[in-house]
């Protein structure tokens, strides 16, 4: 903080010794020494203080950015259930429509093969659901996991 050395407190001493008087001159550098003690304890807290805050500041951060990843995360998750949950609905409405039509007749005769292809390319197309595809798996993986070897001489 300060660049004092020896000599510039040797005439500090000698100044205070002339101006002061050598009866009252302990007493006053101890009060000075008290007060200089205080002065470093309270810099020394503010600086704890200030270092305590910006730690609190970067785990309230950090907890935000959390909780902002974990609130997108479930939205996005939201979002696909919805997607999925409207397309098993849509492809629950085709079922019951094919089973209606198979179970009506033409006369006497179900419908028929022809009449059922009509039905099925007159409803929408199935729609591809924005899910991740699986990595692709090796044959060999896949063979041993039926329990199976790769080569089939048994």
């Amino acid at each position: 903080m300060f660049d004092i050395g020896f000599s510039e407190l040797l005439v500090i001493g000698v100044v205070a010794l002339i101006v002061i008087g050598p009866e009252r001159l302990p007493r006053v550098a101890r009060t000075a020494g008290h007060l200089y003690g205080r002065m470093q304890r309270y810099v020394t807290s503010v600086k704890s203080d200030i270092s305590r805050e910006m730690q609190l500041d970067e785990l309230r951060r950090a907890g935000e950015a959390f909780k902002s990843s974990v609130e997108s995360a479930a939205s996005d998750v939201e979002q696909q259930a919805t997607v999925v949950d409207d397309y098993l609905r849509k492809e629950t409405g085709n079922v019951t429509r094919v089973m209606e039509a198979m179970g009506t007749t033409e006369g006497e005769r179900p419908v028929t093969a022809p009449a059922m292809q009509q039905l099925v390319e007159e409803q929408t197309p199935q729609q591809n659901l924005p899910l991740d595809e699986p990595a692709a798996v090796p044959a060999t993986v896949v063979e041993t996991a039926h329990g199976t070897s790769g080569d089939k001489s048994s």
